[in-house]
């Protein structure tokens, strides 16, 4: 049975090996999965892998949604599988076979998610980029479109927002993976500076069938990062508890 730190993805938005050391010793008994963003891994390049695996147990998210041709898509993602993460994230963007391309090379090796729709981004926002009116003005069909492109295309799995995820496990069934971006626990604010749109408690993400939470801000903010990482997973324990009694 998981724990409820299993679900706790904590994102090393940082810029030096030695700050992203420092969170992984400090969260490693909180969280379940640690992910490298861009920033990191440009500065630190795949010895910020090795040095997760060294310093912890916990799982490592290679986030740098790949987007290009298929071709170029598949030789970075046999590059991410032999770097031995567990998992790696490609836009869905607009093409198909650029999801394939990214399934096929990663293989058994690393699970893919696709990236539908950033949680930054509004109905206004596809509105503004030229999107129909079908998915501007309904951004969940647009959502479940890519989600149902990157299953067909062989993906393990998603990166949506928690208000889509329900929707998202009704239609794809519960073994189809949702990571969910933007969760703020039920005792935080949003802050003036916070750019996520479309946010969602831990409780409530569980509750709708989310498998992994990513929770950044209100743990790194906070002023004892471990005890903030330790609450949550309480308030995800109380969640399960509430579904399997």
């Amino acid at each position: 049975m998981r724990q409820a730190k299993d679900y706790i993805v904590f994102p090393l938005d940082v810029p030096t090996m030695a700050e992203a050391r420092k969170y992984v010793r400090e969260l490693a008994s909180y969280v379940g999965m640690f992910k490298v963003g861009m920033e990191l891994f440009i500065q630190c390049g795949p010895s910020v892998v090795a040095m997760i695996r060294e310093e912890s147990d916990a799982a490592v998210f290679l986030d740098l949604k790949l987007y290009d041709i298929p071709a170029t898509v598949s030789r970075a993602m046999a590059r991410i599988a032999g770097l031995q993460v567990d998992w790696a994230t490609v836009h869905c963007g607009e093409s198909r076979a650029m999801l394939e391309a990214a399934a096929a090379a990663g293989g058994d090796r690393v699970g893919v998610l696709g990236v539908t729709i950033l949680t930054s981004v509004s109905e206004d926002d596809l509105a503004a980029a030229g999107f129909r009116e079908s998915f501007s003005k309904n951004l969940f069909q647009l959502v479940l479109k890519r989600a149902m492109d990157a299953r067909a295309a062989g993906c393990a799995g998603i990166v949506c927002s928690g208000r889509e995820v329900a929707a998202v496990k009704s239609n794809l069934g519960r073994d189809f993976v949702a990571v969910i971006p933007g969760i703020r626990p039920a005792a935080e604010d949003l802050g003036e500076d916070d750019d996520q749109q479309r946010v969602v408690t831990p409780a409530q993400a569980i509750a709708d069938g989310a498998d992994y939470l990513v929770i950044g801000r209100p743990i790194r903010d906070a002023p004892d990062p471990a005890m903030a990482a330790r609450r949550i997973g309480e308030e995800i324990a109380g969640a399960c508890r509430e579904l399997n009694p």
